[in-house]
């Protein structure tokens, strides 16, 4: 690496630094039935209006690495709030069979974020991960008139509970409903069945004219993200990818007044 691109990289990770520093997190809970859900909320820096995102996790937990993503989010100038859809059920990590009830828990978190006073009026983008990228799906067909775009990390593009025939070779129904702008990202080396789902989910939503992206990063492993163990290129793929899925989100997403 050059001296030049060095300077730019330390110049624009200092920018992020500062623009994190001055993110507020609430932590509270949201009512779901008799379930209280909780949910925690990245504020931006400044007055708002801010454009608001949905952030949902996968199945491995409401983790550190997810609240590193939602004040990253935040510190791009997004509203964000993050539903933990396991805690409130007692659900352990890693769930293998998807559970209905959830899809409420997910639900309500969309429902106090779009009643946030510093969000934007308008439809939301959501960010799903992994399993978070079905609960996407599954709210962009219930209430398109609320989610204004989504960004996936190799989000499942299958109903869990499918049989086994479904989950090989079709994609989840949803996807022959939705109207939201989709983004998938997903490492080349991720399992072949999730790459293959989200690419015929890809062909699916251009078929039907609904704008869609895939971004696939070469030599990335899956959660080439946030691994603990990552190789240099899965360090830029993740840089890289955040501001993917940032400049995706400003692109759909309703922008705050004045800016």
């Amino acid at each position: 690496m050059t001296g030049i691109p060095h300077a730019i990289a330390i110049a624009i990770g200092l920018a992020a630094t500062a623009a994190w520093a001055e993110v507020r997190v609430e932590r509270s809970t949201v009512k779901s039935g008799a379930i209280d859900v909780p949910i925690e909320v990245a504020v931006p820096d400044g007055k708002g209006p801010f454009p608001a995102v949905l952030y949902v996790h996968a199945r491995r937990g409401f983790e550190d690495p997810d609240r590193d993503h939602i004040r990253t989010l935040a510190g791009q100038g997004f509203l964000v709030v993050a539903p933990d859809w396991q805690s409130g059920r007692f659900i352990e990590r890693w769930p293998k069979s998807h559970d209905p009830e959830t899809e409420g828990d997910v639900e309500a978190a969309l429902d106090a974020l779009l009643a946030r006073p510093e969000a934007c009026k308008g439809p939301a983008g959501i960010v799903g991960y992994s399993r978070g990228g079905y609960y996407a799906i599954r709210l962009a067909a219930r209430r398109p008139g609320d989610v204004a775009a989504i960004a996936t990390y190799a989000g499942h593009m299958q109903n869990p509970n499918a049989n086994e025939p479904d989950q090989l070779f079709g994609v989840a129904p949803e996807i022959l409903r939705i109207t939201a702008p989709t983004l998938f990202l997903v490492g080349d080396q991720d399992y072949e069945l999730r790459r293959m789902n989200i690419g015929r989910a890809f062909y699916a939503l251009h078929e039907r004219g609904v704008p869609v992206e895939l971004q696939a990063y070469p030599m990335a492993r899956r959660a080439f993200d946030f691994r603990a163990d990552p190789t240099p290129e899965e360090r830029i793929a993740a840089g890289h990818a955040r501001e993917r899925v940032r400049a995706w989100l400003a692109r759909w997403v309703c922008r705050p007044l004045g800016r």
